[in-house]
């Protein structure tokens, strides 16, 4: 019997990043770092550096469609990471041609950069919630992607924990609240998560890293969540596994100078083979 191999296969669908820090790019330095397959469908080019986003061009809608169809259909990935969306008609697009299929997303709001550039029209938010969240298994905001989402306060676990809720009203299985905007030698991020009586949460808690050097570490996050997910685990040992990958990350790039300004993680601090499944 002719048996071959396959890898994992996972999908990326969002923004080029030109510095090469997040986006499209930290997603699959992120793939090939954890050893799973990355496909991609660019749905914006931007021109930005460490110190900045300068300018953005959402590509044509049709065109991202095209893209996820034709990767989708012959490649056929396990799990799919949704970043950056740039405007309405690139979300409705996406969440059209996902629609097609039953592929669990992995959805990270890109919606204002660290710089303060807007990613995602107001316009945009709302196809996001009200079309992609119901398609996703997990949700990974951080605080301020948070408030744009909910306009809800986040100051205590209670006021968290409701707007975790608020979200997943929308649909979506699980949210992972990201921390990392917050103050403090301790940085949690806060995992909730339906069950059968009520909202169940988990905390995943690093040591804060003294760096500038934190570009990309949302991208970087989810599109780890996603290669962990397709090596076989279960959500929330994607998330912890994840977890410890992005602050190894850090911790190795934070002493290192790309550009002048805020620098992109270490993705490749010790890289896996690509694994290999057999298939008949």
């Amino acid at each position: 019997m002719n048996v071959k191999k396959s890898y994992p296969i996972v999908f990326s669908i969002a923004g080029s990043d030109s510095s090469g820090g997040a986006g499209i790019q930290a997603d699959l330095k992120t793939f090939s770092a954890l050893g799973v397959y990355g496909a991609t469908a660019i749905t914006a080019v931007t021109a930005q550096n460490t110190q900045g986003v300068h300018s953005s061009l959402a590509i044509a809608s049709q065109m991202v469609y095209d893209q996820i169809v034709a990767v989708v259909d012959d490649l056929r990935p396990s799990f799919a990471k949704i970043g950056m969306l740039a405007n309405a008609e690139v979300a409705i697009a996406v969440a059209e041609a996902m629609g097609k299929y039953s592929i669990p997303i992995i959805l990270d709001p890109v919606i204002v950069s660290s710089s303060g550039h807007r990613l995602l029209s107001a316009e945009g938010v709302e196809v996001l919630k009200k079309r992609l969240l119901p398609m996703s298994v997990l949700v990974t905001p951080n605080i301020p992607e948070m408030v744009v989402l909910t306009g809800m306060p986040l100051a205590t676990r209670e006021e968290k924990e409701r707007a975790a809720q608020c979200l997943m009203d929308y649909g979506v299985e699980a949210v992972l609240l990201k921390g990392g905007h917050e103050a403090g030698d301790i940085k949690s991020d806060i995992l909730f998560s339906k069950t059968s009586l009520g909202v169940h949460s988990i905390i995943f808690s690093s040591d804060t890293i003294p760096t500038r050097n934190t570009h990309g570490t949302g991208c970087t996050l989810s599109s780890a969540i996603t290669a962990f997910m397709a090596r076989g685990c279960t959500l929330e040992t994607a998330v912890a596994e994840a977890k410890k990958y992005i602050t190894e990350a850090i911790r190795a790039g934070a002493d290192v100078r790309v550009g002048h300004g805020i620098g992109p993680v270490n993705h490749g601090f010790n890289p896996q083979k690509m694994l290999l499944y057999d298939f008949r």
